[in-house]
């Protein structure tokens, strides 16, 4: 047996722990390239048992009235739209002096304006309060009377119709048949004699 000497001998580190050989692989393109992996978010913590808040009260904000820009958004009054040359006109040949025209047109805006608020002002308030009731009178009757009526009618009337069918084939349908079969052997004619006659009854 051949003996080797300890300064032949390599020192080799032999590591057990080790992972096994990667293999280099190239890296997806950018399309085909998944996003980051988000990190999952931490549990909520337990909610701690404590004395509930004593709510405070809010103050309820009061409406205020606001100013609408267009009071007449659904164009319900277009035909009210008058002014000046829908009805104050000179003609080429005839014209006034500039200063009593320009009076003319500053006096009828000034008019019309002035007399329909001082108007709106007396009844404006009446008026609307008037079409409110009269408003709510209407879909009061529509809700508890038009409808409920029309309804009912709806689911009343196929009964009624057939009844009504069922009585004029019972008895009026026989009646009218028999009046018209004994009617029909009737024939009415007139000759020549009593034709004259009856116009020299005329004639006298």
């Amino acid at each position: 047996m051949m003996m080797v000497s300890d300064d032949c001998l390599v020192e080799c580190k032999i590591d057990d722990d080790s992972e096994e050989e990667q293999i280099n692989t190239p890296p997806p393109p950018p399309e085909f390239a998944s996003k980051a992996s988000t990190p999952a978010p931490e549990p909520p913590a337990p909610p701690v048992a404590s004395a509930p808040p004593t709510p405070t009260p809010t103050p309820t904000p009061t409406p205020t009235p606001t100013r609408p820009a267009n009071r007449d958004p659904y164009g319900i009054n277009q035909h009210l739209k008058v002014e000046v040359s829908d009805v104050l006109a000179e003609p080429a040949p005839l014209r006034s002096i500039n200063q009593v025209w320009l009076h003319s047109v500053a006096g009828f805006e000034t008019t019309r304006i002035w007399t329909y608020r001082c108007l709106s002002l007396l009844l404006a308030v009446p008026l609307a309060f008037l079409c409110g009731v009269f408003l709510a009178v209407l879909a009061c009757l529509h809700v508890w009377f038009v409808v409920p009526c029309l309804q009912l009618s709806n689911t009343f009337l196929p009964c009624v119709r057939s009844l009504c069918m069922c009585t004029v084939n019972a008895f009026i349908s026989p009646f009218c048949a028999s009046l018209a079969l004994c009617c029909s052997q009737i024939d009415i004619s007139q000759s020549n004699k009593d034709w004259h006659q009856m116009r020299d009854k005329e004639t006298v």
